[in-house]
């Protein structure tokens, strides 16, 4: 019996120790998709339309990774807008850090504007970084932060938001004043349910939120996307 015991133990030990070994992020990190089954997730880096016009590296797959509290807190915010028949569709959640190093040396080309007239016509690619569009670090790498805006639940169609996501200029200023009323209207929402549900918005990007008391404030991971 003792030995028995002691047998189970120690496959389930070894079981233990391999599935850890096989992780492929920190524990307290999820595949949101995982627990919100009907989350649309559209990762832009993934694909080449986006502002540096290639897949980045470290998005090897379209999948929304994100620490435990957030995803919990982003299924309570799709729960909300499924009431009234809207939904999320998220564009970036985690990002590794080489993700980062990416955009750093694509900024740094300054012959390379292959997206200037869909993602900054009226900005100069050599004040990316004065104006504060490219970073060393981003909150993204603490895995905490989202980009996503809304969609109608039963076509798919994005709420006009006023800008595309990712535009780099005033247009994307939460605040910004000169669009429609039904543009305001659609970013009101999008702010205030976030923002019920213990996200922190960004006055210059209507996009992005980052849950509140992150469990990773400090922290920039680099782990890929697969």
């Amino acid at each position: 019996m003792k030995l028995t015991k002691l047998l189970i133990y120690t496959v389930s030990a070894l079981l233990m120790l391999a599935f850890q070994d096989h992780q492929e992020f920190p524990s307290d990190f999820i595949d949101a998709k995982s627990v919100i089954k009907d989350l649309d997730v559209e990762l832009r880096y993934y694909t080449d339309f986006n502002f540096v016009g290639d897949t980045i590296r470290g998005y090897n797959a379209n999948r929304l990774i994100l620490t435990k509290p957030t995803v919990v807190a982003l299924m309570k915010v799709q729960d909300s807008l499924e009431t009234i028949g809207l939904c999320l569709r998220v564009y970036d959640g985690y990002r590794p850090q080489e993700a980062v190093n990416h955009f750093i040396e694509w900024a740094r080309d300054l012959d390379d504007t292959i997206q200037k007239q869909n993602f900054y016509p009226r900005t100069s690619k050599s004040a990316l970084f004065q104006e504060g569009y490219i970073a060393s670090k981003s909150g993204h790498s603490r895995g905490s932060t989202v980009d996503l805006t809304i969609i109608k639940a039963n076509t798919l169609e994005p709420l006009d938001m006023g800008s595309p996501y990712d535009f780099f200029g005033p247009e994307s200023w939460v605040d910004y004043p000169h669009i429609t009323e039904e543009q305001k209207e659609n970013r009101k929402i999008l702010q205030g349910v976030m923002n019920s549900f213990g996200f922190r918005s960004y006055s210059k990007e209507w996009w992005h939120f980052t849950l509140r008391n992150e469990p990773h404030p400090d922290t920039y991971f680099n782990f890929p996307i697969k």
